[in-house]
């Protein structure tokens, strides 16, 4: 089986490009399954229909979140009924949406988890503890395990890939709009990158006009983040697995521009 796992879609340029390369790695790469963090999709930030739409639109089969889900307050009008798109699960008990999915392909069951760091993040609940209640809640009712572990220290995502080492079949960061180049496989099999970049304007500082970003460095003075445009980079993994376990996984970092 072959799953690719996309980086943060950021604003309209960031959508635009999910949908027209997507499509074509999935046929070039022979891809069977996309998840795709898209909490940055509308405007920067959150979800709107319209943005989630797109993302199913452009091959999306699941879509994770991050710190920015709720950004957008009509999302609390979809997301307990998107049965495939995930949020944060270690928020508090009682919050809105879906903290993991289990996603059906052919005859395997991919379950999909999303955590949020604590380090530098909002404060919620212990992301390596959620995840152990997850497992146990799942176990042998899937065949693979992949969780997206949206957090901000590169400490932490190491920390996470570590402790579910063996036990997750794919572990990758997300959050940074950065692209990590240590893709590899743990000692207990899993595969891992540390943040899988964005999907986003290029000429940009992670995905912001680049100009605001620089008056609020220079001056410490508050600045409207406006996203950029133009064309955007497109950043992913990769990952070939075998459902059984049968098979070492490999990965392989992918980072395009729109005009490649």
């Amino acid at each position: 089986m072959r799953i690719m796992l996309v980086g943060d879609v950021v604003g309209r340029a960031g959508r635009r490009a999910f949908r027209t390369i997507t499509p074509r790695l999935r046929t070039e790469r022979g891809i069977d399954v996309v998840i795709v963090n898209g909490e940055n999709s509308a405007g920067g930030k959150g979800y709107t229909r319209k943005a989630l739409d797109e993302l199913y639109a452009g091959g999306a089969d699941v879509v994770t979140s991050g710190n920015h889900v709720w950004d957008k307050k009509e999302v609390f009008d979809f997301v307990d009924d998107e049965p495939f798109l995930v949020r944060p699960a270690n928020y508090p008990e009682g919050t809105p949406g879906h903290g993991y999915c289990i996603f059906p392909f052919r005859t395997a069951h991919i379950a999909v988890m999303n955590l949020s760091g604590r380090s530098f993040m909002p404060a919620l609940d212990c992301p390596f503890q959620k995840a152990d209640e997850i497992l146990a809640e799942i176990m042998g009712k899937v065949d693979l395990v992949v969780l997206d572990f949206h957090a901000e220290t590169t400490s932490e995502k190491l920390a996470m890939g570590y402790y579910l080492d063996g036990r997750a079949s794919i572990v990758v960061g997300t959050h940074t709009h950065v692209q990590t180049a240590d893709e590899r496989i743990l000692p207990g099999g899993t595969a891992y990158i540390t943040d899988l970049g964005m999907v986003g304007p290029y000429d940009s500082i992670l995905g912001v006009r680049k100009d605001a970003v620089i008056q609020k460095f220079r001056t410490g003075m508050p600045a409207r983040f406006d996203m950029a445009e133009g064309a955007a980079e497109y950043a992913a993994v990769i990952v070939d697995i075998d459902p059984s376990g049968g098979r070492t996984p490999q990965i392989e970092r992918v980072l395009l521009r729109e005009q490649d």
